[in-house]
């Protein structure tokens, strides 16, 4: 179990100091021992009150964070276990009211166990008015982070935590829909931690405390970023040597063990970045290497293919990447290197088809410019799920194809002999790319 820290604690762990500013607490209106007349209640806020200082559990203000201004919710979990009531909804819709009027974005500092008891049904329907409210905020283009504490469970993990742009979680927080007095007798206690959510596809990052406040600061550094809304330049080519003779040659070259990958291509473009993992719903591709860097003095998003076949969770990270950065007006930089979409059992149970479907529309209709490179392989529609139409650019050592030349060579029922023949035939080589309209040109090398 990670360390516990207060609100306050947790907003001097990420604000520099002395910039942190309440936000004014709006007018309680509630009854006494509130809207169920629960006996006692109001006694328990009371001791609630004393023994952590705070009159509600979640504390709004407005605080520098290395380069930005941010507003910031923090959650007391002292105070009645960091529960969300009809008070606490109060103070969150002024928070997201505020961030929308001074055009900033909202860190949300998480360690609640859901909604509270004592105000019944009433405290449950602020999961509702949170949501409006953050739905409110991403509509209006403003960035939200969370930073899940211990414990962070119930309703305040789904709305203000699984439902922020980016998460970031606190190594060894619990962390999960299920408190720990309500799960299964028998459930995995790991399955309910930071790292399981990473591994998961639920967080983008596990963070150590020592190091969150470098983080947060790089990320709302990245994610308020924009610059122009010009699209970003394709890299350079990281490869050696002249055009492909041939389009079996453009093949050998494109699989060639020791060519420059994916990252390979973002460390020498960026001169910084961070990573988001994940497709939320379950999944994650090793093989997706997506999230936000600098180039040329502004952020753009990137999500590159790491020469391995994309599972369906690879696509959805990029979707959801490439959704993202239009909300914020980022623009976006695809790399495109894959023998082609992941075709096995597992990948269709896991929705191939539907993944690569909303890849292929989120490109489509995407609120910002794209630029594509092609580094290496371009396998049939798995690659062309992730190239901009208009504009995608190829390297040297790359080949983009209808499908592999062995596959289509046994589909055409020819002898295996007959591949080199059959990819000639397929015209795949960056300079027959060119010829066909199929990408703008080739990049030089550096």
């Amino acid at each position: 179990m990670t360390e516990r820290l207060s609100a306050r604690e947790a907003i001097a762990a990420v604000a520099d100091a002395g910039t942190f500013l309440e936000l004014p607490a709006p007018r309680d209106v509630s009854a006494p021992d509130g809207p169920l007349a629960w006996e006692g209640y109001d006694t328990a806020r009371a001791r609630a009150g004393t023994r952590t200082g705070e009159k509600e559990s979640v504390v709004c203000g407005t605080a520098r964070i290395g380069t930005t201004e941010a507003v910031l919710i923090s959650f007391e979990f002292g105070f009645l276990g960091g529960s969300l009531g009809e008070r606490t909804g109060d103070r969150l819709e002024a928070a997201h009211t505020h961030a929308r009027e001074r055009r900033l974005p909202v860190v949300s500092l998480t360690a609640t166990g859901g909604s509270r008891m004592q105000e019944g049904m009433r405290a449950l329907l602020q999961l509702q008015r949170v949501a409006r409210q953050s739905a409110l905020t991403r509509a209006a283009g403003l960035p939200q982070l969370a930073v899940v504490r211990d414990p962070t469970t119930g309703g305040g993990w789904a709305t203000l935590g699984a439902g922020a742009d980016v998460v970031l979680a606190l190594a060894g927080a619990q962390i999960g829909f299920a408190g720990s007095r309500v799960r299964p007798a028998d459930a995995d206690p790991y399955a309910y931690t930071a790292e399981a959510q990473l591994a998961a596809g639920h967080v983008d990052a596990v963070v150590r405390g020592e190091d969150l406040r470098a983080a947060v600061g790089r990320w709302l550094r990245l994610l308020t970023g924009a610059g122009t809304g010009e699209a970003a330049p394709p890299p350079a080519a990281l490869g050696g040597g002249g055009r492909p003779v041939s389009g079996w040659d453009a093949v050998v070259r494109a699989r060639a063990a020791g060519r420059p990958r994916a990252h390979a291509y973002v460390d020498a473009y960026f001169t910084e970045r961070e990573t988001i993992s994940g497709d939320r719903c379950g999944g994650t591709d090793p093989g997706m290497l997506c999230g936000f860097g600098r180039h040329g003095g502004r952020t753009v998003a990137y999500a590159a293919q790491c020469g391995t076949p994309t599972l369906p969770a690879g696509y959805r990270t990029a979707a959801r990447l490439v959704r993202l950065a239009g909300r914020l007006g980022i623009p976006v930089l695809t790399l495109v290197d894959t023998p082609g979409a992941a075709n096995d059992a597992e990948a269709e149970r896991g929705g191939v088809g539907g993944a690569l479907a909303d890849l292929f529309a989120a490109m489509a209709t995407a609120r910002v410019p794209l630029t594509t490179l092609l580094i290496g392989e371009g396998g049939s529609g798995g690659a062309l799920a992730l190239s901009a139409p208009d504009n995608t650019w190829a390297t040297p050592d790359s080949y983009f194809s209808v499908i592999a030349p062995e596959l289509a060579t046994a589909i055409l029922k020819r002898p295996p002999e007959e591949t080199r023949a059959t990819a000639d035939q397929l015209r795949l080589r960056p300079q027959d790319l060119v010829s066909l309209g199929a990408v703008r040109g080739i990049v030089p090398a550096r």
